[in-house]
């Protein structure tokens, strides 16, 4: 067979699936005249490719009229510069899709409609071949949606009205209802208040339409939980916390009039809220942006013709079946499927910069380049001759010398059951001229206590603490420096000179848990090497004799920030929302300054090994204080960003860093060659440990505007290269009356569930949630 036979041959076979494509799509966007090439035309078409000119279009650069079958049966007709689609044109692909509107190199951009074989179709603004600006699209059943796209996705306001009649207006994110939006369901009932990720979540109000009853409150997963109000239309109310569990549902009922018994189960309200359902809409099988584009490179070079997407992106190779993908973050129906991060944090990268540039409404803060904070003095003052606080540190200082310095039995970390007893303590009397086992000073005279001396011998050895440079640190030559402030419980902080250790005073209920708890803690801490709980070294008391007669109790702990890496952001972190911000102004926050829960932008990404031992970790801690009956810990976390230029802005990782400009050059770092290395070779592990000096990824957050209690900011793929330092704090405080008070009164005024005194079991999975979305494995 000769070469003109085989073209003419697979010309006809192409023409006729045009025709056929071009016989759907129009029944959609109706015809357009089109003069199809003749066979003539075809073979002079191919004889002027191989001479490698063209008679039949302009030369490269100039905008003119195309109309012509692409080699693999894809139509196209409209304007033409170089080797795209250009201006306003229609594209029409042998599966049946259509594109009429405006295009720029190739990519839809502008305004124009799209239709899918199913009848399906889009009608508003594209840019780069997706969905993006305002647009309505209407499914193949009769589900309607016009308002903001982004990407793809509905992303803003807009109206969604669904084929069986229930209708949705208000705030979408990533193609789900979030924010404030109103829900009507076709029986004339409706919901109006918070949603989050496509469900009803946060406050709001729901209507039934056959009796006019309501519920004012807040939701969870589609129903109420937490403080609600359910009203009936004669005015008669239910006020209470409400819950799908059974034990934890309470309230009380108020008639309107002289009405008797209620005889009603709040149940019912959950019974019948089961049966309004959140439509999920229609699937979208393929996007606009996955459709290919099969054109000539040029007409004057002899290339085989490529094939790329309508957003521009070039696909190498043979043609391949089109994978149906469905649109991330969509409602479950309408294209639920996972896409990969990359694909996250380039629609993260979209969204911020259309909200910068005031293309679509803004749901988020946008985010300003990050610096370095303003560095911190070195904390504490120092405890010299005239302070108010000597003679308690010269009393502190000569009881440890005394108690670790002297002879000892040899120490075994199995210890008796005796020794946890609380009281196994020891008093020694220290007057000025001294005694047989204390020597003299020139303070007053005390007593001093040791509280399971043996215990916490055994704690110091267990925790690999040198006896001789435990002494000197707390006792040498240096003074101790006191924090400037007390701490929320009213406790003073005192820290060695070389920060080695912190010496917290104590009340006398706390130092009754740290007792009670002492056998438990202590197994635990032995169980668990890589325990995250704060580590206590001893525990005594100061009894000040004469007229005065003050105790003073006190527990020595390490310092978690004794590091060195200086350490530039230091949050204290509870998974609570109530009163979680710094109560300083931004003007006065340096590296010194504890920030907490609702201050936090970041998450903090770790290797997989370490991800895994952290998960197991908290998992064992949390438990741990969870049998003793303790709640209010929090999660202490130290950052210290690795690289920054001189003028003190962070560098993200990835970008380039001129030579000189880290912002402290002797400080130890790690490269990502180092940090691989130290994570696949276990014999080199020493260097670093769980909550210790890590190596970390941190992605940076924003907060939408709207939300003022979101705990976790939305990731926007902006990265930092930081060491970290975490560990669990104030271990100490058990759920007592005062506690369930606290809980009581303020659950009255606020949400229960954002408060920081709860049960020890609801703290405990509060706090387990907070930190594993804080904290996640770098992939």
């Amino acid at each position: 067979m000769s070469k003109e036979s085989c073209v003419l041959k697979a010309w006809e076979v192409t023409m006729r699936k045009t025709q056929q494509a071009k016989k759907r799509a129009n029944s959609i966007f109706g015809t357009v005249p089109v003069a199809l090439q003749t066979d003539d035309d075809a073979t002079t078409a191919t004889e002027e490719n191989d001479d490698e000119s063209s008679t039949n279009t302009s030369s490269v650069g100039e905008l003119y009229q195309e109309e012509r079958v692409l080699p693999n049966g894809d139509y196209y007709t409209g304007q033409w510069y170089d080797s795209f689609p250009h201006g306003h044109g229609k594209y029409l692909w042998t599966d049946g899709c259509m594109y009429i509107g405006e295009w720029y190199n190739g990519k839809t951009m502008g305004k124009g409609k799209f239709g899918w074989p199913s009848g399906a179709t889009y009608e508003g603004e594209f840019k780069s071949g997706y969905m993006d600006g305002n647009g309505t699209y209407t499914g193949p059943s009769g589900d309607t949606y016009k308002g903001q796209w982004v990407m793809n996705l509905k992303h803003g306001h807009g109206i969604k009205s669904f084929a069986n009649g229930d209708v949705y207006d208000g705030e979408w994110r990533r193609g789900l209802q979030e924010s404030q939006g109103k829900y009507r369901w076709r029986d004339g009932s409706y919901y109006i208040g918070e949603w989050k990720n496509g469900t009803i979540c946060g406050k709001g109000t729901f209507v039934w339409s056959t009796d006019g009853s309501r519920y004012d409150g807040f939701w969870g997963d589609g129903f109420p939980s937490g403080n609600g109000t359910f009203k009936w239309e004669d005015g008669s109310f239910y006020v209470g916390h409400w819950s799908k569990d059974p034990e934890e549902m309470n309230g009380t009922y108020y008639p309107s009039g002289n009405e008797g018994t209620l005889e009603w189960d709040p149940k019912e309200v959950f019974d019948n809220l089961s049966e309004y359902k959140i439509c999920s809409g229609e699937r979208v099988p393929v996007l606009p942006s996955q459709k290919k584009l099969s054109v000539w490179n040029s007409s004057k070079r002899v290339e085989k013709p490529r094939r790329i997407s309508v957003d521009g992106r070039v696909s190498v190779g043979l043609d391949r079946a089109f994978e149906k993908m469905n649109m991330w973050g969509s409602e479950s129906g309408e294209g639920a499927a996972d896409i990969d991060s990359t694909t996250r944090r380039d629609l993260d990268a979209e969204i911020m910069r259309l909200e910068a540039e005031g293309l679509i409404q803004s749901l988020r803060p946008s985010p300003v380049p990050m610096r370095l904070p303003k560095a911190g003095k070195k904390q504490g003052e120092t405890i010299s001759k005239g302070h108010r606080n000597y003679e308690l540190m010269l009393n502190l200082q000569l009881g440890i010398r005394h108690a670790v310095g002297k002879q000892a039995q040899a120490v075994t970390l199995d210890l008796k059951h005796s020794a946890f007893d609380p009281k196994e303590k020891v008093w020694t009397r220290f007057p000025p001229e001294g005694t047989k086992h204390t020597p003299p000073h020139q303070s007053s005279e005390f007593k001093w206590k040791d509280y399971c001396p043996l215990v916490f011998r055994s704690l110091r050895k267990l925790f690999k603490v040198d006896p001789a440079d435990y002494m000197l640190s707390i006792c040498g030559n240096d003074a101790l420096r006191e924090l400037s402030s007390p701490g929320k419980s009213g406790s003073f902080f005192y820290l060695t000179n070389d920060d080695r250790y912190m010496i917290k005073t104590m009340k006398k209920s706390e130092t009754k848990v740290l007792l009670r708890m002492l056998a438990a803690y202590y197994n635990h801490v032995r169980a668990f090497e890589n325990t995250l709980v704060i580590r206590f070294y001893g525990l005594h008391c100061v009894k000040l004799t004469g007229t005065i007669q003050k105790k003073v109790r006190f527990v020595i702990m390490g310092n978690l920030f004794c590091s060195e890496y200086s350490i530039h952001r230091r949050f204290d972190l509870k998974g609570s929302s109530l009163g979680r911000t710094t109560d300083k102004p931004k003007s006065q926050i340096n590296s010194n300054t504890i920030l907490k829960d609702l201050d936090l932008n970041f998450i903090f990404r770790l290797q997989k090994a370490w991800f895994q031992e952290f998960i197991r970790q908290v998992d064992k801690d949390c438990e741990f204080l969870e049998q003793e009956r303790i709640m209010d810990y929090s999660l202490l976390v130290g950052i210290h960003f690795r690289e920054a230029s001189v003028a003190g802005e962070l560098i993200p990782s990835g970008a380039r860093t001129p030579i000189g400009e880290f912002e402290d050059e002797t400080a130890p770092r790690l490269s990502r060659v180092d940090v691989d290395q130290l994570l696949s070779d276990p014999t080199r592990w020493a260097s670093i440990r769980l909550g210790g000096n890590m190596p970390a990824r941190a992605e940076r957050t924003v907060r939408r505007s709207d939300c003022e209690f979101q705990l976790v900011g939305e990731p926007t793929g902006e990265y930092y290269e930081v060491v970290m330092i975490f560990g669990i704090i104030d271990i100490l405080q058990d759920y007592d009356i005062s506690k369930k008070l606290e809980h009581a009164y303020k659950s009255i005024q606020y949400d229960p569930t954002s408060i920081s005194a709860v049960d020890p079991r609801l703290y405990s999975r509060r706090f387990r949630d907070f930190i594993f979305k804080v904290f996640t494995e770098d992939d």
